[in-house]
């Protein structure tokens, strides 16, 4: 059978998010994309992952966080991509889109995120501690998210470049943090932004293999 795709439109509160919304035939769960600063569904990194996540038998919703109007305003300002309990209540608001969309009512779901986006991410993940299964996050900023990694639940895997020192240091914090199943993955001759060949392969490979292992069988909730 083949994939279901389609583009969605979620709605948040006042705000009307856009997303694409892909789902394969007997999908194992659902991974929503939380973006980091000043990237939004088009991202081709995001969409790399996605399409791996996708061939591994896992639906993705890959979804700007920000409406068309804010993120105008986040280009001059930098400010709404930190801003990361508007960013977590606009997962949430997802999160519940996806058990009332018939096409993803019975999957779990599962985070992925990047940069300020994973902060967001873990922030959210305690708001629906049972829905949400699993988290990755891609060169990300639990430090964002500080206050409540103890509380946490979602298995969570944090995968950094080795060349990426600053956040390097931030996610061994938020190891030590952290209460719940955690894993540290530190790419050898990664950057940040997992430019280098062979490296974005990687984290899609970890990534497909965390969600796989946790976010099997359907949510019942």
């Amino acid at each position: 059978m083949e994939n279901l795709e389609q583009s969605v439109r979620v709605a948040v509160g006042a705000a009307t998010l856009a997303g694409d919304l892909t789902v394969p035939a007997e999908a194992r769960g659902v991974v929503v994309f939380a973006h980091g600063s000043g990237s939004g569904r088009h991202s081709p990194r995001n969409r790399v992952v996605a399409q791996g996540l996708v061939e591994g038998g896992l639906a993705t919703l890959l979804i700007d966080l920000l409406t068309a109007a804010e993120e105008e305003v986040d280009l001059q300002t930098r400010h709404l991509r930190f801003d990361i309990d508007l960013l977590a209540g606009r997962l949430v608001g997802t999160t519940d889109w996806l058990r009332d969309n018939p096409d993803t009512a019975s999957l779990r779901v599962g985070y992925f995120g990047s940069s300020t986006g994973a902060g967001a991410a873990l922030v959210a993940a305690t708001e629906r501690p049972d829905r949400v299964g699993a988290v990755v996050s891609r060169g990300g900023r639990p430090d964002l998210a500080r206050e409540v990694l103890p509380r946490v639940r979602a298995p969570t895997l944090l995968i950094v470049g080795a060349l990426d020192s600053p956040v390097l240091e931030l996610n061994r914090d938020a190891l030590a943090a952290m209460e719940a199943e955690v894993e540290l993955e530190v790419v050898p001759g990664a950057s940040h932004l997992f430019e280098e060949p062979g490296k974005l392969e990687v984290v899609t490979g970890l990534a497909r293999d965390w969600f796989g292992r946790h976010l099997g069988g359907s949510n019942d909730l």
